[in-house]
């Protein structure tokens, strides 16, 4: 165990990097929220603008910060970038966006068991803030600066500081510190999985713009495409009032068939990219391998020396309380 300190030292250093970022992103939108309610409350009542001030602050001061903090871990020698075909990039999107699609599934299975459980529903943030904004806000926040930011902090950031150890390693890395950064289970599920797949993209062709483009087309989808129609439909006032008289969910349907029609040809394109997700990752299966290296632990002192750490463990129980209190609210 000896020999394996510095590897342990190398994680624990990272884990408590994007810890010190994660407490400053918290902090700073703690300070904002106290600043905003004593001198400007009226932002308060404007939901767009006050998650605007939230989230340019953060992607221009509170992410560099932490990509600062990430950066004082050395990294691997930068490897050559490798080129990745559009047919290999489409493929890969839609085995990709089928993966997140039945994560997201489970996650909301998980939650809804959750919520029975408790007697009161658990709040999907994300939904919540997507569909109170306007959609050009959802277009510059979700899917230009945060597939930016978050694919510098947890791809290339994270996998150029790990992948020394072997690929395997670094992609888990990836896609688990990825996940615990979303602080809700709705998203750990499928970003999870995201955070596999395109951690996997980035250790095969050391090319973040790969993983960046499919980021957002991932949240075009999810976060306009989606409540788009979902608004067309009439869907998104159907659920807005679980109570409502039949007659009343008549009378939207049928006010807004154009829409209904356009949802439930949305619908069966999100089945077909599921299936053929899942066909495409049966077939592609055998060609997914992750390099060992000469640094690479051996197996039964793994799990100590990457995750019993401080730094690792603190990180990853900070986010499982944040998850838990956020069930619980």
């Amino acid at each position: 165990m000896e020999t394996l300190k510095p590897t342990r030292q190398h994680f624990s250093k990272l884990g408590l990097m994007y810890l010190l970022g994660s407490l400053i992103i918290i902090g700073i939108q703690y300070l904002e929220y106290f600043i905003i309610n004593r001198y400007f409350p009226n932002i308060l009542n404007n939901s767009t603008a006050y998650f605007l001030i939230l989230m340019l602050t953060m992607y221009a001061i509170s992410m560099p910060l932490m990509g600062l903090l990430i950066q004082t871990v050395p990294k691997e020698t930068s490897s050559e970038k490798k080129k990745m075909s559009i047919g290999q990039w489409i493929i890969t999107f839609i085995i990709c966006y089928s993966g997140m699609y039945l994560a997201n599934i489970f996650g909301n299975i998980i939650t809804a068991i959750i919520s029975a459980v408790k007697g009161s529903a658990v709040s999907n943030d994300i939904l919540n803030i997507a569909t109170s904004n306007d959609v050009w806000c959802n277009v510059l926040i979700m899917v230009l600066l945060a597939p930016i930011a978050e694919e510098l902090l947890f791809r290339k950031f994270l996998i150029d500081r790990t992948v020394k150890y072997g690929e395997g390693i670094s992609v888990l890395f990836s896609a688990l510190f990825f996940g615990l950064f979303h602080g809700n289970l709705n998203q750990f599920a499928y970003a999870f999985v995201i955070g596999g797949v395109f951690g996997f993209v980035y250790v095969k062709t050391r090319n973040v713009k790969y993983t960046i483009f499919m980021h957002m087309l991932i949240n075009f989808f999810g976060s306009i495409v989606s409540l788009a129609l979902l608004k067309l439909s009439g869907f998104s006032e159907i659920m807005s009032a679980p109570d409502m008289p039949q007659e009343k969910i008549m009378e939207i349907t049928m006010s807004h068939l154009p829409g209904m029609l356009l949802f439930c040809l949305y619908a069966f394109l999100i089945i077909g990219l599921v299936i053929a997700g899942i066909v495409l990752f049966c077939v592609n299966f055998k060609k997914i391998h992750f390099w060992k290296t000469q640094y690479s632990v051996p197996k039964g002192k793994r799990f100590a020396t990457y995750f019993v750490n401080i730094g690792v463990l603190v990180f990853m129980i900070y986010w499982v309380i944040r998850i838990i209190m956020q069930l619980l609210s």
